[in-house]
């Protein structure tokens, strides 16, 4: 296996994460100092994303990879997952898009941004109405 297949295979195991909550999975895959930069901040450390996997009151039901390119140590990822808000049963998808670097069958870094206002607003936590500014 050329190491473009294997990183794309580390980043699909990565993301179904999201689905299974299996965290030793996820320490298998993803270094324990990675560094994450997106929504406006960088941080250090695997502990981030074990808490978005096991993030208590929401359930990932589904995922959607919808595009997948990898180049040398590079994998880019476009997907949508549907979450549940298992409080009140409301559903929504999230829209994102990811760029994922490996080093020794880990992820290392990662960047990205998500439709997080479009996920609290379908998961009825934020009003659905227009922002005032």
């Amino acid at each position: 296996m050329v190491d473009s297949e294997r990183n794309v295979e580390v980043v699909r195991r990565y993301l179904r994460t999201f689905v299974t909550r299996d965290l030793a999975e996820l320490r298998a895959v993803v270094a324990e100092e990675v560094e994450i930069y997106g929504s406006g901040r960088a941080v250090r450390g695997r502990h981030f994303v074990e808490g978005a996997v096991a993030a208590p009151g929401l359930t990932v039901l589904d995922q959607e990879i919808r595009e997948l390119f990898a180049a040398g140590d590079r994998v880019v990822v476009s997907m949508a997952q549907t979450y549940r808000r298992n409080a009140t049963g409301a559903t929504a998808v999230q829209s994102a898009c990811k760029m994922y670097r490996l080093a020794g069958g880990r992820i290392v870094q990662f960047w990205g941004e998500q439709d997080l206002y479009g996920l609290l607003r379908g998961l009825e936590m934020v009003p659905d109405g227009p922002i005032e500014f």
